[in-house]
């Protein structure tokens, strides 16, 4: 899910409110409050909206599911920035204009302004530069990226990217990075719209690939994002077409063949593509196996929301009946905004499925 940005001006005050009301509504055992709670608490990622009901909550844990919410590691954490902000706290300005590290700043710029060069003789003179991490706060994402991630431009910092780009990153590959660097900027580049207009997308990609990163880490999050060329290319480079991936792209007999023996985790996943891509077929037949409509989607997977909210999103009337005609509720609400699907429709003016779902929401409460 999306963090929750901190307004310009947070009130610790408000902050302490929310988590007090977290708390209530896991007590009142409401689905929203369990699905922020797994996705942001540690110890309940993998948990069950029972075991997460079943447990006991405290209010340090509360405080804890906000603070990471917000995209702040802890409480403390949270505090400290609205107590004491730092220029790296600031969550008003692009990333690079955030680094506190004079030597790491001037190494991005290098890297923005496609000076090989100046880039090659900066990490001749500090070679930690290309293993060493700066923190940001405040994000889902991109928290200690290495110098490499920054040749994605994602997240967007100045809406461009030198037309030598790939030069300029074989120049840090060059310098040595580590394997998790690699793949977490292969799923940058795979999903940043900025290297996708720029045309440096499928290049990198390539470059990256054949610098060790494995395509099979970032197929999904390209697919997420829609980033179809990124995820063919993917593909071409070795990525396997696992149930997820077919159902993102609308394989019907593929998704039909590994449906069997896909584990769990991936028949949640691939309920929450193909709702999002309105594959119709393939959430019949996810659905006519067993997979439940009401979970909220899975975390990096628009899992502030549910497939209907998708559908309902996207005007998908037809979905949406299917959906409805399968158990999904009506009124779920999502956990960033507390809307109902119904509500997401009249937002995103689809009106023929917002009528449709208003229709089904009077048919099951009728006035008296």
């Amino acid at each position: 899910m999306p963090v929750r940005p901190l307004p310009p001006k947070p009130s610790l005050q408000h902050l302490k409110h929310q988590a007090k009301d977290l708390l209530q509504h896991h007590a009142e055992r409401r689905p929203d409050a369990a699905q922020r709670i797994r996705e942001f608490h540690p110890r309940f990622r993998n948990a069950s909206d029972a075991e997460i009901f079943a447990a006991p909550v405290k209010l340090s844990d509360a405080q804890l599911t906000i603070a990471r919410e917000s995209g702040f590691p802890s409480w403390p954490r949270l505090k400290q920035h609205i107590e004491r902000p730092t220029l790296s706290g600031r969550l008003d300005l692009p990333h690079h204009e955030r680094i506190e590290d004079p030597v790491f700043r001037g190494a991005v710029d290098l890297l923005d302004a496609g000076d090989v060069a100046g880039l090659r003789e900066h990490l001749r003179q500090h070679p930690v530069l290309a293993r060493q991490q700066v923190v940001f706060e405040g994000g889902n994402y991109f928290r200690n990226p290495t110098l490499l991630e920054f040749v994605a431009e994602n997240p967007t910092r100045r809406g461009t990217l030198p037309k030598n780009i790939v030069e300029v990153a074989r120049v840090l590959l060059e310098a040595g990075v580590t394997q998790p660097a690699l793949e977490e900027t292969l799923a940058l580049v795979a999903s940043s719209l900025v290297a996708h207009q720029t045309g440096a997308q499928l290049p990198l990609i390539d470059l990256l690939c054949n610098y060790g990163a494995d395509p099979n880490s970032a197929l999904r999050t390209a697919l997420i994002h829609r980033e179809f060329e990124a995820a063919n290319e993917l593909v071409g480079r070795g990525a396997r077409i696992d149930l997820p991936a077919a159902a993102a792209l609308g394989r019907a007999q593929e998704a039909a063949r590994l449906l069997p023996t896909a584990s769990s985790d991936d028949r949640h996943w691939a309920l929450a593509l193909a709702s999002q891509f309105g594959h119709i077929e393939i959430v019949r037949m996810l659905l006519d196996a067993g997979e439940d409509p009401n979970r909220y989607n899975p975390v990096g997977g628009h899992s502030h929301s549910t497939p209907l909210h998708q559908a309902a999103a996207a005007g998908r009337v037809a979905l949406a009946r299917l959906l409805v005609e399968h158990g999904a509720a009506l009124d779920l609400k999502d956990t960033m905004w507390q809307a109902t699907p119904a509500e997401w429709a009249a937002h995103e003016h689809k009106p023929q499925v917002e009528e449709y779902l208003r229709g089904e929401e009077r048919r099951r409460n009728p006035v008296r």
